[in-house]
């Protein structure tokens, strides 16, 4: 359950619907989701995201600290400049997500809801004699998204994470309200995750389960740097960029849309009757083994019911799927 802290003062705009799940605490949307999308995509108004966890490290060692445990490269990473990076289990699977970046004296960073206590803990446990401090931020600052192309200006002395999506403002809490009577139209969460979708972006907790690697949804080069070492995971990260063969792999499907109901996650994905024959394992039809499942799935204002499904990896990349009872045909994401 969100903390009361994390409730967005938002939810009292009009029209603001509640979002569930993973991203209580915000609004889904506004009263009109295909125009929340559109404004969102031409580069207009904001995504409160102010459910999301906010963790910052600071002190003098903070940066080559964090180089020895996570998946990306920031030993020398410059202020200013933003960056993802992982947190693998001992075997490569992935754990956190971070999206981060250095202001010249502290480490900004972005969790996925509810994820935050679980990271500091772990960071907590590997201080040793580093001279660093992890904080956990979420009460005080709230994760606000502004889309490429928008001209709105971050206000001053406001933490700014850049991204090829947009920026990412770390917003004072108590300035949420505010900020969005000067800088609207507010946009709903399910607007972001259609976006999502159709750019192929993974999300910890939809496109990952306990056994996710990161080759198998597209983060190696963006996520994680194959020329850094000393972390945790990172032999199977090697082994398995090495052999090229990771167990899964993700993709992006068009739904029919005639269905009604949109799949949800976790519905499983299989092999549609004459299909393919190529698909190991699945039986030749929709009776046979299960390829796969659905991840996340989204009405897209242009391309209309899509999602994100990871299905194993030598299943053809021609092959016409099924999604529970929805047909499916599929875009490759992650090379087989």
């Amino acid at each position: 359950m969100q903390r009361h802290s994390t409730i967005s003062p938002l939810l009292s705009l009009p029209g603001a619907v509640p979002a569930e799940g993973r991203d209580e605490g915000v609004a889904a949307h506004y009263g009109d989701l295909f125009r929340e999308q559109r404004t969102l995509a031409d580069g207009g108004g904001f995504v409160d995201l102010s459910h999301r966890g906010v963790v910052t490290v600071s002190g003098g060692d903070r940066l080559s600290w964090l180089h020895l445990l996570l998946t990306q490269h920031v030993s020398d990473l410059p202020a200013g400049q933003a960056t993802e990076a992982l947190v693998l289990s001992a075997h490569g699977h992935i754990e956190h997500a971070l999206s981060l970046v250095d202001d010249g004296e502290t480490v900004w960073a972005h969790v996925e809801p509810g994820t935050q206590e679980a990271l500091i803990a772990y960071l907590e446990s590997m201080k040793f004699f580093y001279r660093v401090e992890v904080a956990d931020r979420t009460d005080d600052f709230a994760v606000v998204h502004l889309p490429a192309g928008s001209i709105a200006e971050a206000p001053e002395g406001v933490v700014v994470l850049e991204t090829p999506q947009g920026r990412d403002l770390f917003l004072p809490r108590d300035g949420l309200e505010a900020y969005a009577a000067a800088n609207g139209p507010a946009i709903g969460v399910l607007a972001y995750e259609a976006l999502r979708v159709e750019a192929h972006r993974p999300r910890l907790g939809f496109e990952t389960d306990h056994r996710t690697i990161p080759h198998e949804i597209g983060l190696i080069g963006t996520a994680v740097h194959l020329q850094k070492g000393c972390y945790r995971g990172q032999e199977t990260v090697a082994r398995v960029h090495n052999l090229g063969k990771p167990p899964r792999r993700l993709v992006f499907l068009h739904l029919d849309g005639s269905e009604v109901h949109l799949p949800g996650h976790g519905t499983p994905v299989r092999l549609a009757a004459g299909g393919t024959s190529q698909a190991e394992g699945s039986g030749g039809g929709e009776e046979g083994r299960q390829l796969g499942f659905i991840t996340t799935s989204a009405r897209h204002y242009e391309l209309g019911p899509i999602a994100l499904a990871l299905v194993k990896r030598n299943v053809p990349v021609d092959a016409k799927l099924l999604a529970g009872g929805t047909a499916a045909a599929q875009e490759t994401v992650v090379e087989p």
